[in-house]
């Protein structure tokens, strides 16, 4: 891991050590105890967002190669432990699915294309998401200032249009200039521009992308709502929805620390007190999600090693579990 990796990941742990500590541990263990075999279900709410993330990256894949659908949904959840579990920024995933992509035959420029495009049309609908979120908000009854909710939305708004606005009219080809420095990626970025370009210029792919993933971000309410109701938290699919699109919200920009680990549970515990929930069921509803992402995290990580022992090397870079490398 890197210095600037190791930093954040501890500047995580202390904010999520502080947030537990100066509650109330007790009741927070009490709370998660009582969830029980309702686990179970919050997992299960899960995978119907990875099958509709699988279903916005598939028709960014511009190679006759391209995967059956078990595989790309296999793909997108060994993507999703990585970012969940590793020691890497949360673009890690994202290194990892284009290699694996290229593993089964797809060409390193429509796999690495693709997982660029993908990025940027999942971090668009994640701004519509929590616009949606800041709408419904302000049509029910709240409490504190919600000015952070609209500054951090502007942020993430300014993020996603920003980054696929450089995709599409030259990022890349920026890259590909400098490619005298950075020729151990030559294979891959050379004619990455125009790969990209290309898909820009089937609007229909993007928007089909766009719409799954917003529909990914939707679905992540009910897992949020239920979520809630396990740990007897009162509250509606209205309520659930601003908490999701919110404590997501806090996660995206935490991206550069490993997990987000601490962003996130601190976005849920702000967003949460929006609706007077207090600080301990905010705390465990933010921990009830990190089980969901152990439970399913651990055995994507398994069966990610498992392909790359079982496939030869891609030729693509792939981040290790101690280095770094990075949206419903």
């Amino acid at each position: 891991m890197s210095w600037s990796g190791l930093v954040t990941l501890l500047v995580g742990v202390a904010v999520l050590a502080v947030l537990l500590a100066t509650n109330d541990p007790t009741e927070i263990l009490r709370l998660l105890a009582g969830a029980s075999w309702g686990m179970l279900a919050v997992i299960a709410l899960r995978l119907p967002q990875i099958l509709a993330s699988a279903i916005g990256w598939a028709p960014l894949i511009a190679d006759a190669g391209r995967p059956r659908w078990p595989a790309l949904v296999r793909l997108r959840w060994i993507r999703d432990a990585v970012n969940a579990l590793l020691p890497v920024a949360q673009v890690g995933g994202d290194v990892v699915r284009a290699q694996l992509l290229v593993s089964r035959g797809v060409g390193g420029l429509p796999a690495t294309a693709s997982v660029a495009v993908d990025l940027a049309t999942e971090l668009v609908a994640q701004f519509a998401f929590a616009v949606i979120g800041l709408a419904v908000l302000w049509h029910l009854p709240h409490q504190g200032a919600t000015g952070w909710a609209v500054a951090a939305s502007a942020v993430l708004g300014a993020m996603a249009f920003g980054f696929l606005a450089a995709q599409r009219w030259g990022l890349f080809r920026l890259m590909e200039r400098l490619l005298p420095r950075l020729a151990r990626h030559s294979q891959v970025m050379a004619g990455l521009h125009e790969s990209v370009a290309r898909l820009y210029r089937a609007p229909r792919r993007v928007w089909g992308s766009g719409v799954a993933h917003l529909a990914s971000w939707l679905l992540g309410v009910l897992e949020a709502w239920v979520a809630l109701r396990i740990l007897g938290i009162e509250a509606g699919l209205a309520e659930a929805l601003v908490i999701e699109s919110l404590g997501q919200l806090a996660r995206s920009l935490g991206f550069m620390v490993p997990g987000a680990v601490g962003v996130q549970e601190g976005g849920f515990v702000l967003a949460c007190g929006l609706f007077g929930i207090p600080p301990e069921q905010a705390l465990a509803f933010a921990l009830l999600r990190r089980i969901r992402d152990i439970a399913l995290g651990l055995p994507g990580i398994v069966a990610w090693r498992w392909d790359a022992m079982a496939t030869p090397h891609s030729g693509l870079t792939v981040p290790r579990a101690a280095g770094r490398t990075q949206p419903p």
